[in-house]
């Protein structure tokens, strides 16, 4: 009787037991019950205490644990984020993961001249043209602050704009108060054709943050009970870093963090029950020489694969998570170094969202040749945490039979099961050098920065993007106009 298939066992990464994962839950329900969160939002503080909240000292607030285990049933499983075509390209659930650029920069790396400069509003298109023309990353971020745009109070508009005609890949976008976001998501009707078509396709995800230590501005509430309203996928990571605004352990970070992104929820499906939450705290850690807050440390990596675990013992949310960063000043060998190694890791975590991919100088640099080479690490991590696949034909048995057949000449590579099999079987990079020295040398003894350079420069020169209705960009242009 022949054997049914094999299964092919997927590599994965963890680091908490079902035990620790309580433990840091049940922490977290104490700091909201035993603690409190400052709540400066009124309408916020109302609705929380309207469903059983306690409020002390004017806008502090203690909430029960039934609470955010209310919030958590009704938060949907699963975000699925179309691109601004109508396609359903990410769907956050399980262990789906999906890679993208970050935001808020002030600075990039000039693809022309190398140096470090300010951003402008150019750059953000061109992060969203380069992230539109590579394979491996899902998903665009402004990638920057645009020192030319000369109405601040609309920063965000104008980049988020600007992203909207340089790709049609899902967008994960910034908002400063609740009247920019609104003009946003008259933008992403206008691209959709309307808000229906919005909510039911959805190709745009909110980031926003609540201030660690449990503090939970106006302004930040109005943008999550917006985009609650509106159906539109929302984060609401807290700065939760070690050793900065929260405790320097980790499990007490995370305990911390976890309680802020549970008091948001709550807010969140207090205001539409059922609203899409990507759930997940950044827990970093502060650099305790530079003070500065680590984006190529380890502990940020061990803390999402952390929070990947809590996902699949409690939550059952769709988690937000960071990868492809550094904090090197130049995209060199600790820029290569740190971001595989976060890169890799939140992969072999499964986890869903994960953006920063591209930055340098710990979040304050961009870099397009960054965002080139995590594109290319991104393939390989995931070629690695796809298995090795047994069955008849990866076993080639016949195979081995023809070659031994052929005679004491033959080799693999002259047989037909080589070349049927060698593109499913074998990474093939498209940016890292594998060629002779001689080769190498004769293509001009090119490093990898050079080369992702090249490969920017070539996307940015080649790639057309999809354009949008003429109509659609109109439209867009008078409400920049109208600012």
């Amino acid at each position: 009787m022949k054997p049914g298939p094999i299964p092919t066992f997927q590599p994965r990464l963890k680091v908490l037991n079902r035990r620790q994962a309580l433990a840091i839950h049940t922490a977290a329900l104490e700091i909201l019950e035993k603690i409190g969160i400052k709540m400066e939002h009124a309408e916020s503080l109302d609705m929380l205490a309207g469903a059983g909240g306690k409020v002390f000292d004017k806008d502090w607030i203690r909430l029960p644990d039934y609470l955010a285990e209310e919030a958590l049933r009704s938060a949907p499983r699963q975000i699925a984020l179309y691109d601004q075509l109508g396609n359903k390209t990410m769907p956050l659930v399980d262990e789906n993961p999906f890679y993208g650029t970050g935001s808020d920069t002030t600075f990039t790396l000039d693809l022309e001249t190398g140096e470090r400069r300010r951003c402008i509003l150019a750059d953000t298109g061109n992060f969203a043209k380069l992230v539109d023309g590579l394979e491996n990353i899902s998903f665009a971020m402004s990638m920057g602050n645009p020192e030319d745009v000369s109405k601040v109070d609309y920063i965000y508009v104008y980049a988020f704009a600007e992203m909207v005609k340089n790709t049609n890949k899902p967008i994960v976008f910034i908002a400063d108060r609740g009247e920019d976001i609104a003009k946003i998501y008259e933008i992403a009707c206008m691209v959709a054709g309307g808000e229906d078509q919005l909510r039911q396709k959805p190709f745009l995800l909110n980031y926003s943050e609540a201030i660690s230590p449990l503090r939970f501005p106006a302004h930040v509430m109005d943008r999550l009970i917006f985009c609650a309203r509106k159906g539109i996928p929302i984060c609401l990571p807290s700065g939760s870093n070690a050793g900065g605004g929260a405790p320097v352990t980790l499990a007490g970070a995370m305990a911390m963090g976890i309680a802020e992104n549970l008091a948001g929820l709550i807010v969140h499906q207090l205001a539409a029950k059922g609203a899409p939450f990507l759930f997940g705290p950044n827990v970093s850690a502060l650099d305790m020489k530079s003070a500065v807050v680590s984006y190529g440390c380890p502990e940020w990596s061990l803390t999402q694969a952390a929070l990947a675990d809590m996902r699949d013992e409690i939550y059952g949310l769709p988690i937000w998570s960071f990868a492809g960063a550094s904090d090197s000043k130049v995209v060199d060998a600790q820029a290569g170094a740190e971001a595989m190694f976060s890169i890799i890791t939140a992969m072999l975590s499964r986890c869903n969202l994960i953006h920063d991919n591209g930055y340098i100088e710990y979040g304050s640099t961009s870099s397009l040749e960054m965002v080139t080479i995590a594109n290319e690490l991104v393939a390989m991590a995931r070629f690695f945490t796809h298995g090795i696949p047994v069955n008849e034909t990866t076993l080639a048995l016949d195979a081995l039979e023809r070659i031994k057949n052929a005679g004491p000449q033959s080799f693999f590579l002259m047989d037909d099961h080589t070349f049927e099999n060698f593109e499913q079987a074998l990474f093939l990079p498209k940016l890292l050098d594998r060629s002779r020295y001689d080769a190498w040398e004769a293509e001009g003894s090119k490093d990898l920065y050079t080369r992702s350079n090249e490969e920017a420069k070539r996307i940015l020169s080649e790639h057309q993007v999809t354009p949008k209705d003429d109509g659609v960009l109109k439209e867009i242009a008078d409400l920049l106009k109208g600012l």
